[in-house]
Formats: C-alpha cells, sequence, structure tokens
C-alpha cells in the first residue's frame, strides 16, 4: 500500500495499519538544497527541487506542496515583509481605513497563482501516484484580517454586517483558489486558518459557521477530501469546527489530542496532529522526535488519526529529526526497542527574569512561536505595538519567541501554557486570544 493509499484511507475513516505520516513541511525544505525561504516561494523549479528531495528523504504519506498564507493577500493589495527563514508576512491591510468590500477575485494569472499551479502539476507528475498532496489556502478569517488588520476584532462589536460582508467575500476567494489547486490534482484541501483559536464559539457560530461550511461544501464537492488547520488553542471551537464539515482537524501542540479526538470521534473525523514544534523538532535531537511521535501514536487508534506535527515546520528543525520520525513511523516496534534505554537530558538552561516589582515603566511581553511564522503571533505583536501610539516610552514591548531555548524556560517560569500569551509587567493577561486595543490599554493603565 503506498502512502497516499493509506492517507486517502484515513480520510475514509477506515482503520489503517499504521498512523499515516503527514510532515508539514514549510519553507524548512530550502534546508535540503540551500535555498532560503524567499528563493524557494519564489522560484518554481527550486520549490520542486526541494519538494521531489523532502519526498526521498521525509517518507511521507502525506505533504503540502506550498506552505504560505500571504499569497492570496499580496494579490488583493497587502504588501509583503520577505525573510531569509520564513514566510512572508503581511505589511500593510489595504481596507484599514476602509470599509469598502473588494470585488476582485484572483484568477489563475494572478500574483504567485501561476508559480504554485506549475509546480503543483510538476510534483504530480513526479510523486503524485505514492503520496497524497495538500493545496493549502488561507482560511476566510486570517485572509480578512490580512485585508482589515487587527480592526476586525472591533468591528464584531461595531459593524457585525460589514464582518459578515468581508468573511463572505474570503470566502469566494478561498472557494476559487481552491478550485484551481484541485484542477492542477491535489488531493486534500487545507484552509489554514491560525486565528480561529481567538475567537469564542459563539462568536465562531455567528461569524465562521456559514462560510466555513459553505467553503468545504463546496471543496467536497469537486471531489477532493478538506482539512481545518488551526494554530494556538482551539479546544473551546472544536465542536464548532466539525459542525462545518471538514474531513479533518489539523491541531497544534496547544491542544490535548486525546481529548480532542473524543470529539472529533463523535463527529467522524479525522484528526491530525500534533507533535511539539519547538521543544521536540527544533530543540530536540532525532531519538527525541522518534520518542515523541512514538508517544503520541501509542495514545490513540489508528482510525480517524495522521500523525502531523502541530503546524508547518521552522526553517531550522534538524533534517535528520524529520527523517527519524518517518522512519519510526514506518519502522514502530524497532524504533520503540531502539529507543527503550534512551533518556532525554534534562534542560540546564537559566533564565534571567525581569525585577517586574522595581521596573519604572510598564514591560509588555508578547509570548510568542514566532510573530514571522505564525499568524495568531503576529496580530498578538501588532495589538502590543499598538500601544506605542498611545503611552510612548512609559512602555517597553518585547518578543519572548519560544524559538530560542531560554525563553521555553521563561514560559515555565511565568506558568503560560498556550501561545500567543501577553504578559504585563510579569501578569499573565492574555492567553490565546488577541485583546482589542481598549482591552490591552485598560490593563497597560493599571500599572502606570
Amino acid at each position: 500500500m503506498t502512502g497516499k493509499e493509506l492517507v486517502l484511507k484515513a480520510f475514509r475513516h477506515e482503520k489503517t495499519e499504521r498512523a499515516p505520516w503527514v510532515p508539514y513541511t514549510g519553507v524548512q525544505i530550502g534546508q535540503l538544497k540551500g535555498y532560503s525561504a524567499e528563493e524557494l516561494l519564489k522560484d518554481s523549479d527550486k520549490l520542486v527541487e526541494c519538494l521531489v528531495e523532502a519526498n526521498r528523504q521525509y517518507s511521507p504519506d502525506g505533504q503540502p506542496v506550498v506552505f504560505d498564507l500571504q499569497i492570496e493577500a499580496e494579490i488583493l493589495g497587502c504588501n509583503l515583509l520577505w525573510a531569509e527563514k520564513s514566510p512572508p508576512t503581511v505589511s500593510s491591510h489595504p481596507l484599514s481605513e476602509t470599509r469598502d468590500i473588494p470585488t476582485k477575485i484572483p484568477s489563475r494569472d494572478d500574483g504567485r497563482i501561476p508559480l504554485v499551479l506549475d509546480t503543483m502539476k510538476r510534483v504530480k507528475n513526479k510523486i503524485g501516484k505514492k503520496t497524497a498532496l495538500y493545496g493549502l489556502v488561507c482560511g476566510p478569517f486570517t485572509l480578512a484580517s490580512h485585508l482589515r488588520g487587527t480592526n476586525i476584532f472591533l468591528d464584531m462589536y461595531d459593524d457585525e454586517d460589514f464582518v459578515h460582508k468581508l468573511l463572505s467575500y474570503s470566502t469566494d476567494v478561498a472557494i476559487k483558489v481552491a478550485e484551481y489547486y484541485i484542477e492542477a490534482g491535489m488531493d486534500i484541501i487545507g484552509a489554514v486558518d491560525p486565528l480561529i483559536s481567538q475567537i469564542s464559539p459563539d462568536t465562531f457560530a455567528q461569524y465562521m459557521a456559514a462560510p466555513y461550511k459553505r467553503f468545504f461544501d463546496s471543496v467536497r464537492e469537486r471531489g477532493a477530501f478538506s482539512s481545518f488547520f488551526v494554530c494556538g488553542d482551539a479546544t473551546k471551537n472544536l465542536e464548532e469546527m466539525c459542525k462545518v464539515d471538514p474531513d479533518c482537524l489539523s491541531i497544534d501542540e496547544n491542544i490535548n489530542l486525546v481529548q480532542a479526538k473524543k470529539i472529533t470521534d463523535r463527529y467522524n473525523k479525522v484528526i491530525s496532529g500534533n507533535l511539539q514544534l519547538t521543544v521536540v523538532m527544533l530543540l530536540g535531537n532525532q531519538k527525541d522526535s522518534q520518542k515523541a511521535a512514538i508517544e503520541l501514536m501509542d495514545k490513540v487508534d489508528n482510525t480517524n488519526f495522521i500523525l502531523a506535527p502541530g503546524c508547518d515546520l521552522p526553517y531550522d528543525v534538524p533534517i535528520e529529526n524529520i527523517v527519524g520520525i518517518g522512519q519510526a513511523v514506518q519502522s514502530i516496534e524497532s524504533t520503540r526497542k531502539f529507543l527503550e534505554s534512551y533518556v532525554k537530558e534534562d534542560s540546564d538552561i537559566q533564565v534571567d527574569m525581569p525585577d517586574y516589582d522595581s521596573l519604572d515603566h510598564v514591560l509588555i511581553e508578547v509570548l510568542t512561536i514566532d510573530s514571522a511564522t505564525c499568524a495568531a503571533c503576529g496580530y498578538m505583536k501588532s495589538a502590543a505595538d499598538d500601544m506605542t501610539a498611545i503611552f510612548g516610552e512609559k512602555i517597553e514591548i518585547v518578543e519572548r519567541k519560544i524559538t530560542e531555548p531560554e525563553n521555553i524556560a521563561r514560559l515555565g517560569k511565568l506558568g503560560v501554557a498556550n501561545l500567543p500569551t501577553i504578559v504585563v509587567n510579569g501578569q499573565v493577561k492574555f492567553i490565546s486570544i488577541i485583546p482589542n486595543r481598549d482591552e490591552l490599554k485598560e490593563e497597560v493603565g493599571k500599572f502606570l
């Protein structure tokens, strides 16, 4: 049985011989050939080269072609900041000062869509018979936030009609791009929407249910499977996400997989996840990664389950760690025996914490995966940065990325378990929820 057959068997809700393995290798595959993220995402030849090499080395059963949530936003007028080791980030929001809903729907010839479609067709021809291929679109809520900026969170209170119209438009865009990807041969269409974790179940039902039901129905009508990707602690929204009828939910490490699978099983949905990106795959070694993969697979059965990272892999994840997981998945018992005597070394990282009681200013710490790669983290950082215009030199804003080992220790000292989180003068204030300007202003004001 090929890896593709294994993945599709999981999507048909059949018990599989082993857990399918789908590494969300975004720009990380550039490391295989020494290309930067920008080179990779602007050159079809380089992208195909790296995708084929990743397929050879990582032994995936399924594989995303491109993991970039800014493709649609760029076409619709958002400016991008490019980086060496991460996908681009949105640096401007064309609707930040207006509520005029756009009418433009991306064509096959717009922006980087031709590059993506060319890559998909070529990769389909090279590895598509043995590997299930994922085409990823920017989810409606995240795309709407790219266009409107953090104002969209205030709009949900001030102008419900505008939000509904903007989300409907964003859904039209996602449906059209998904249509192109299905025509290019993608087996699974993923709607990647990190910001879903930032809203309540009631807000999801109010604003997201209809757009997402329409999106997933459209994918199904075109003969492809679908997956709903979410970042952050979206535990509260898992049931609402199931109700909009995707075939799969892809979750990150902030969510308890065993408890989440109880929910997805009630709705007969596949669940995909949720290896720790930073602590295990980025900062651990090959044995750590293999052990984590086996422990995760041991927690759930092989029906309605796909083993995957919690999100797209950071660029610097060691190649051997991903290779090792592929080996462990395909030879679980021999790998288990190999790891019997292995014990992970205790971390001896020391971290100097600020003397919060003696500060002569307000210190806002934004604890993130990385604001350059995580959309929710980016908008959390932007919310904090907005405070500079209000309070000026009375405040200091520091981002603490868990891609830096000392910040993992810092999280433990602060008692933070979920990201992104805002801490004000050592007090945890906003956990996996992006505050609006007035909410954060009020919290900062208490310390002045």
